[in-house]
This record gives C-alpha cells, sequence and structure tokens, in this order.
C-alpha cells in the first residue's frame, strides 16, 4: 500500500440539539475537521450540503467513530451537493440505574459520549450547511462483537462495522455496541446486549460475530460446544422475544498460511458450534469465516498483508516499529469484509438488502478488489496501540 500520512484534526463548534438543528456552517480546510451536537440516544437523520463558493471541493462524509458514509463527493467552484444519512447515536447509559460496563479507553471514544460527531475529510473539504433531526422509521442494524466488528477510533485500523454504512440508503441504520477482545460472554456481562435491547424496536435486526476471544477462555464449562453456544441462544432468545431478528456471523478467519501455501483454520469448533445453533434454532447465517478464507487465498500469501494492518516503519507519523498483524483489519480489507455481510444478507434474502443504496456492485470474494487501487482519505490521529485481542 502506498504511503499514508495523517493531517491534525480541525475542530468545529460543540452545541446542543433537542429537535430539528440547522446550521449554516461553510467551513472549508485542508485537513479533516468535525461538526459536534449534544443530542440524546437514537438515530438521527443528517442532511449535508458540500460544496464551496469560492474552489473546488472533494469531501468524504463520515460519522461518530469513523464510521463511514459517502466516499469523496466532488463538488466544482460555487457547485453544491446534498446527502442524507441515518446516525445511531449511544451513550453508556442503559436506564436509571444501569449503564454499560465500558473499558477504560473506551470513555473519550465518539461513539460513546453524548454528543453525535460528524466528520468531513478529504483532499479538500468542504460543508455549506448540516442539519439534524431525530429519526424514528429507519430500521436498525444492531451489531455485537469484537475488534473485527467495532467501529475502530483511530488510523489504519478498521473493522467491518465501520463500512458496511456506505451500502446502505437513509431507511436503514447501523448501530454498533461491538469492541475490541469482548467474547459472547464478556459482551452479555458488560451490559451491552441489555443496552441494544433498551433501544430495539420491533422488526430491527442484531447481528452477531464472536469467536475470537471465546475460544481463549479456559474455565470450567467454557468452551465451543457449551458456554460458547448456550450464550448464543442466550443472544437469539433475548433478541426475538424483544421482536427483533437475529443473524449469525461466523468468525472472520486469522491469515495464517502454513508452508505450504494453505491457509490454516485457526478458529477450532466454534465456526462449526455456531452453524449448529443456527440450525438447530432456525437463524440464519453469514458464512464470513468462509468468505475471508476466500479472499486471503485469492490475494495470495503476501498479498493478502495488504488487507491488514502490515505496514513498515515510519509508514506513520510515530510509528517506530513495523506493523505486523494477522488479525486486525486495515481500511482496505474492512471494506472487503463489509461486503461479504451484504452478500452473506442477499444470499438470505434479507429485507435489509432492498436498502441498499443503486451503486452497490454485487462482490466475489474469490475475486476481491484490488488493493493498490483502493482509496482511502485518513479521518485524523493515529494509534500505536495494536486494539485488545488476536
Amino acid at each position: 500500500m502506498k504511503k499514508i500520512f495523517i493531517s491534525l484534526m480541525v475542530a468545529v463548534a460543540t452545541t446542543a440539539v433537542a429537535q430539528t438543528h440547522t446550521v449554516e456552517l461553510n467551513k472549508q480546510s485542508d485537513h479533516p475537521f468535525d461538526y459536534t451536537v449534544q443530542v440524546p440516544d437514537g438515530n438521527y437523520r443528517v442532511t449535508v450540503t458540500v460544496g464551496a463558493k469560492k474552489r473546488a471541493a472533494q469531501t468524504v462524509v463520515r460519522a461518530e467513530s469513523r464510521r463511514h458514509f459517502f466516499d469523496a463527493i466532488s463538488t466544482k467552484k460555487g457547485k453544491f451537493e446534498t446527502v442524507s444519512f441515518v446516525v445511531n447515536k449511544h451513550s453508556p447509559q442503559i436506564d436509571a440505574k444501569t449503564r454499560v460496563k465500558l473499558k477504560p479507553k473506551e470513555f473519550g471514544y465518539k461513539n460513546w459520549d453524548d454528543s453525535l460527531t460528524i466528520s468531513f475529510c478529504g483532499p479538500a473539504p468542504a460543508v455549506k450547511s448540516i442539519t439534524i433531526e431525530p429519526e424514528t422509521t429507519a430500521v436498525t442494524m444492531w451489531l455485537c462483537g469484537n475488534s473485527t466488528v467495532v467501529d475502530q477510533e483511530r488510523e489504519p485500523w478498521a473493522s467491518w462495522g465501520q463500512m458496511i454504512t456506505r451500502w446502505f440508503d437513509d431507511k436503514v441504520v447501523i448501530g454498533n455496541l461491538a469492541e475490541s477482545g469482548l467474547s459472547a460472554t464478556s459482551f452479555l456481562a458488560q451490559g451491552r446486549l441489555d443496552k441494544i435491547l433498551s433501544q430495539l424496536k420491533k422488526g430491527d435486526y442484531v447481528i452477531c460475530e464472536f469467536g475470537h476471544n471465546d475460544e481463549k477462555e479456559k474455565r470450567a464449562g467454557d468452551g465451543a460446544w457449551y458456554s460458547y453456544s448456550r450464550n448464543l441462544k442466550i443472544y437469539a432468545d433475548r433478541v426475538r422475544e424483544k421482536g427483533g431478528h437475529i443473524i449469525f456471523v461466523t468468525p472472520t478467519e486469522r491469515r495464517f498460511f502454513e508452508k505450504n501455501g494453505t491457509l490454516r483454520h485457526t478458529h477450532g469448533d466454534y465456526p462449526e458450534a455456531m452453524r449448529t445453533v443456527a440450525r438447530r434454532e432456525n437463524i440464519p447465517l453469514i458464512e464470513l469465516n468462509g468468505m475471508s478464507r476466500q479472499m486471503y487465498m485469492a490475494l495470495g500469501e503476501e498479498g493478502s498483508k495488504k488487507a491488514l494492518v502490515h505496514y513498515p516503519a515510519h509508514t506513520f507519523v510515530g510509528q517506530e516499529t513495523a506493523f505486523a498483524d494477522d488479525t486486525h483489519f486495515n481500511p482496505f480489507g474492512a471494506w472487503e469484509i463489509a461486503k461479504m455481510i451484504v452478500m452473506g444478507l442477499k444470499k438470505m434474502e434479507s429485507p435489509l438488502v432492498t436498502h441498499l443504496r443503486a451503486e452497490w456492485q454485487d462482490f466475489d470474494p474469490s475475486h476481491p478488489d484490488n488493493p493498490d487501487t483502493f482509496v482511502w482519505h485518513m479521518s485524523g490521529a493515529t494509534d500505536m496501540a495494536k486494539p485488545d485481542g488476536n
């Protein structure tokens, strides 16, 4: 991949919104910048007019912790374009007495604060106006999982949960409560499913990908066929009890090539345990484990490094040592994995796919996109620390 450097984030005003909030921002910059409003938990329709009177612009639109909504929108000098999308905002508070037990590093993350943050980056970002208003009709796709699902806060780490937002129209909104290092057990223990259920509407979807960290739990009763399988049924039962639809996702494979060029199965019985629970409980399942393996094999032992956080030292400002991570995705890898999730939804004929954007094109993981032509505009700060979990 090309060498990438990060521009400093330029902050914009913070204000508060109760109902509809409109601001004539008229902001342009050569660096990423944010607009932040204080709002209660819920879903919000964001309408943004990009462009500038006195210059051409190229504006990428994201929200919260780098959820990606629009690629670079090009506008000529004096021309503008308006886009609309829906963002989920959530705080740790579940009810008057209980809160999600966040990890220490999550405090201060945009996903968990009291505000809704809209972010702009790209070669020449420019924003004329922003309107933010509550949205109650969109179907919410809630995400449960670990570091392969979470909205990674900083570059160069990325996960499919913050990329799948790119492919759905404003009738679907993504609520991502995943976090690095979590298992199906710890996700429950921290109250994250409770938080989802406190906001879930009848007809919403809950998508669960676990396995990477569950397989490291070694206490009595742990394992693929007992605690893991039992927990998966708990997710299904509780979601269905609230009128939601549950979908399972087998865990993404780790990149581990054997000397003979084959790819090792690194998750043991966990993918099959999930498949078994899905069959028994009649739960739709996305075969992400198999699709991610197809991608790695198609890219090859060396080429597949371009889907993960493999970078020589000094690729990023402050990076003193090389990155060689075979679990955690970079933006290109997360982009590809998100497409696999969409294809899994299409295969099961989920009603969600009726809300794919017009520019969606079907994807074959055995013929992945070219990583050398993939374009990603950095959002802001980098993090040299590897995410929890492996």
